[in-house]
């Protein structure tokens, strides 16, 4: 349930889309530097609820603990969330002291209780972002999905900016098939799921694939674990280096912004699995519950009957896939950074261009959109902050730069 139901005003001096972790990191940041700012922002968010998504992935995915250590919060103190655990010792996993699921929920439960932002987050979604060019000082007109708009002077987009991304082949699909069995990762919530005897084809070298693999396994299932290269592991999304100057002050001092989008690639090398989980996964498949396809993609797939029916790249040596009977597709496949797909972007791209760098936009070192007072955070931000951008780590790093301009 929402937080709070209260009047919209006509207008505002800050809007904030999404209310996830960087849209809280970034409340608290400011909060914390400029506490005149209480009462001139709103946040929007369909839930009505601070992070309500992020809550739900984690459930849905049935994810013990974050892989991110315990200093990486939407607090301003790096230490806040290790002094909620005292009591709460066993909550800290290692390596590192990763917080527990339950344990990172309470503690941002008790960051917005400390900071008195139950009834920050307003439940609508934002439709539309118009710049209004007409007026002296620039505005944004924000259309909700109530019907009704707000007036903004400024405007922070906070909600991920990802969409989903799916193999080529999944498009050529005939549509023939039951809807629920071909499914991205973001749509699936192993709660309640029955799944004891099937066979599960589970596409992607991720940590995400890893969930979704340990899950479908515990309800009985078989999985099929495929990865277009060999599966890898990693203990962080990114190196520790990028978190401080080790590798920073060359991105930073880079000034080709494809060179820095290469680096930005590198440093994340896609999807990779944690130790811990890499293990799991092995034990599994010594035990026949898993099996991985490794270096191997599907060219194509058919629903027949009741099953699918999978084809891959490498015939001469998985070919004994294609006469495997699968009862569900699943691709763990992530998601795409790309400013042109955005949906609330569309109307700011027309009226103040800016340079896009293979779908990342080129903004200022506040993180501001070109000529005018529209900022961005997560993975879209990526050129100015490095390829933590969209990690909790990256959450503060973008704040702070974002903070310094409203302030």
């Amino acid at each position: 349930m929402p937080d709070a139901v209260f009047a919209l005003p006509d207008s505002i001096d800050l809007a904030i889309v999404g209310a996830g972790p960087h849209a809280l990191t970034l409340v608290t940041h400011l909060l914390q530097k400029k506490k005149s700012m209480r009462g001139r922002f709103l946040v929007f968010d369909p839930s009505g609820t601070w992070m309500s998504r992020w809550n739900h992935q984690f459930a849905a995915l049935e994810i013990p603990h974050l892989r991110s250590p315990a200093v990486h919060h939407p607090d301003p103190d790096s230490f806040a969330l290790r002094r909620f655990a005292e009591s709460q010792a066993d909550e800290l996993h290692p390596p590192y002291d990763l917080p527990g699921t339950r344990l990172f929920q309470d503690f941002c439960q008790d960051v917005i209780r400390r900071w008195q932002l139950q009834n920050c987050v307003y439940p609508t979604q934002v439709e539309q972002i118009k710049p209004l060019n007409n007026q002296r000082q620039p505005r944004f007109c924000l259309q909700l999905s109530t019907g009704q708009t707000v007036i903004a002077r400024r405007v922070v987009i906070a909600n991920g900016g990802g969409i989903s991304h799916v193999p080529q082949w999944v498009e050529q699909v005939p549509k023939n098939y039951p809807k629920d069995r071909l499914l991205h990762s973001s749509q699936i919530d192993l709660r309640g799921l029955q799944l004891r005897g099937e066979r599960i084809l589970i596409i992607g070298g991720g940590l995400t694939s890893g969930h979704l693999a340990v899950g479908a396994i515990q309800r009985g299932a078989q999985v099929l674990l495929m990865t277009r290269r060999t599966v890898y592991e990693k203990l962080f999304d990114a190196d520790p280096g990028w978190l401080g100057p080790k590798y920073l002050k060359d991105f930073w001092a880079e000034p080709d912004w494809y060179a820095r989008w290469q680096m930005i690639q590198q440093a994340r090398n896609g999807g990779s699995m944690t130790p811990a989980m890499l293990t799991q996964l092995r034990r599994l498949q010594r035990d026949g519950r898993v099996v991985f396809y490794e270096q191997c993609q599907v060219s194509q797939a058919r629903w027949i009957g009741e099953h699918w029916q999978v084809c891959c790249d490498h015939a001469a040596l998985h070919e004994c896939i294609q006469y495997q009977p699968i009862d569900r597709v699943w691709c763990a496949t992530g998601s795409q950074l790309d400013a042109t797909k955005h949906p609330l972007l569309n109307d700011i791209l027309d009226a103040y261009p800016t340079d896009l760098v293979n779908g990342l936009p080129v903004v200022d070192e506040c993180l501001r959109w070109r000529d005018c007072e529209l900022f961005i955070m997560g993975g879209l931000a990526a050129l100015r902050t490095g390829p933590t951008a969209r990690n909790l780590s990256g959450a503060r790093a973008v704040s702070d730069r974002i903070v310094d301009k409203l302030r």
